[in-house]
This record gives structure tokens, sequence and C-alpha cells, in this order.
């Protein structure tokens, strides 16, 4: 065990073997990868957890240092983190998940609500390699959740409750925006959203480069298209439009926008889009098959 677990726990008292068992307000992290760490990230700056109950497990201390600068506690025993906690979060890479889970598996209870965000691994994956009754929920972030802007859904394995639902999105709104959707469309999400960053970079990128090539500086150019695709997004949130209204709203007749739109028809923007996130789920869909 990870010596930066020695300090007090969240009722007082050491984290090894507590004999008080899981707590609720101790958040655990098996994995503390990227994303993993954006989520307890958000959840600490919203003030839904404080950093000292939060424990994170990790084989070596490349990626603890991020947790123990955020504050947290951490450890090299994935079982500590499970007997510490009883809201655990599964933060691993796909390949070594059926390892990690038979390890902690003798430690899962009744109390515990084990939140995967393994990308590509079902439900019934999961609940296959866990005890029998285990509470599973399954949540596809995006990279945004860094800065508490993500686009988020989970879904729900059979033994999880309503409460188990509610509590997990209640937390993960530190993070951005979360919503609860059959498990069906998570690979959905992944294509849409997950991968939809790198698509929204290009277009971004691209606007920029229209810029640039008219003869506006490089660094300008982009601060402005991240900032038209930031208020642009604002607004359909905000005012809950479809995009086409805001768009017919921006254009007028023989106006420059109308002929911008022009060109994008022309270079097929609207289909390519179309097929980058058909190309991206159906990936998701092989990736979750095997």
């Amino acid at each position: 065990m990870d010596e930066q677990v020695g300090g007090a726990g969240p009722g007082g008292g050491k984290m090894a073997a507590a004999a008080a068992g899981p707590e609720l307000r101790c958040v655990g992290f098996v994995g503390a990868g990227r994303m993993a760490e954006a989520i307890a990230q958000g959840l600490i700056r919203a003030g839904k957890v404080e950093a000292q109950h939060v424990l994170a497990s990790a084989p070596s201390d490349r990626n603890l240092c991020h947790f123990r600068a955020l504050g947290c506690r951490t450890t090299h025993s994935n079982q500590e983190v499970l007997r510490s906690c009883s809201l655990v979060f599964l933060a691993i890479k796909p390949h070594v998940l059926p390892t990690v889970l038979a390890e902690v598996a003798p430690v899962v209870t009744s109390e515990h609500t084990l939140v995967s965000v393994v990308a590509g691994v079902s439900l019934s994956t999961l609940e296959e390699l866990l005890p029998p009754a285990a509470r599973v929920l399954r949540v596809s972030p995006n990279l945004p959740c860094w800065v508490q802007e993500g686009a988020m859904v989970m879904a729900r394995g059979r033994h999880a409750g309503s409460s188990d639902a509610e509590l997990l999105q209640t937390l993960l709104e530190a993070c951005g925006q979360c919503e609860e959707v059959p498990e069906a469309q998570v690979d959905i999400h992944t294509g849409l959203s997950g991968s939809g960053v790198a698509f929204v970079c290009a277009f971004s990128e691209a606007l920029a480069e229209g810029a640039i090539k008219m003869g506006m500086p490089s660094g300008l150019a982009h601060r402005i298209a991240a900032q038209t695709l930031l208020g642009t997004a604002k607004m359909l949130l905000q005012k809950g439009q479809h995009p086409a209204q805001l768009r017919t709203d921006v254009c007028t007749p023989g106006g420059t926008t109308i002929y911008g739109l022009h060109a994008l028809e022309q270079g097929g923007l609207r289909a390519a889009a179309m097929s980058a996130v058909e190309a991206a789920t159906c990936r998701a869909k092989e990736l979750s098959r095997k």
C-alpha cells in the first residue's frame, strides 16, 4: 500500500482495513489516468467531495502524483479502494479489466456502487466478472470533463437502482452534462461526443485556417474560431433552439453567411460529419464485441 494512504480517513483513523466499512463520502478510483483525474478534479472543484475523501489506486506513481497534487490520497492496492469507498469508479484499460476485477471481486459487497468508464466493455460483461447482484453503472465521458464541460451519458446494470443513478448523475454534473440512456446508445455517444471532440477540433482548425488564408494572424484566428464554437454552443443549449433555427437567424438574403454555407454544402460538410459519426459509432460497436 502506498504510504500516502496513511493519513486520517473521512471518519478519523487509518484507511487500511477500515472497521467502519465503505463510506459513501469517500469516492474511489481504480485507475488514475486522464479521465479519472478529470472526474476527480470536477468533483473536488464543484465541492461534491473533499479532496482528502478521494482515494485512487494505480500500479505505479506515474499518474498517482496528479491525484496527490489535487490533495487526494493514493494507494497501490485496488482492494484498499474498495474497502474504503462505497462509490468506486473503474477507470482502467480494457485489456487489464478481467485481471483487476478478479482481484477486487472478493471485497465487493452489497454496499458498493461500481461505475465503469472503461471504453467498449458492456454492463453484462462487467456483471459476469463481478459477484452476483453487484450494482454496476456504465459511464461514457468525453475529454471536456477536464474543464467541467463534459457531455456524458450513463446506463445502469440490472441491479443498480434509481437512487444509484440519481447519485451518480448529481456527482457527474460537476463535470458537465450527464444524461441517463439505454446502454445501446452508449456506443452512439462515443461516435457523437467522445470522437466528436476531434471532429469539432478539425472544424475549428479549418475555420481558423480560412481566416489565416485571408490575412488574419494565426493566434487571433484560432482564438476567434474557438470562441465562436463556444458562443454558438451556449446559445444552442441556453435557448433550446434547433441548430437549423439559429443558422437561419444568422443568414440574410444575399449576405455573407449564405454564400459561405453554399460553399460548405458544395464541399460536403454535412454528409462528411454524418459519415464521421457513423464510422466512429460502428468502430465503437466493433470494439464492444471483442
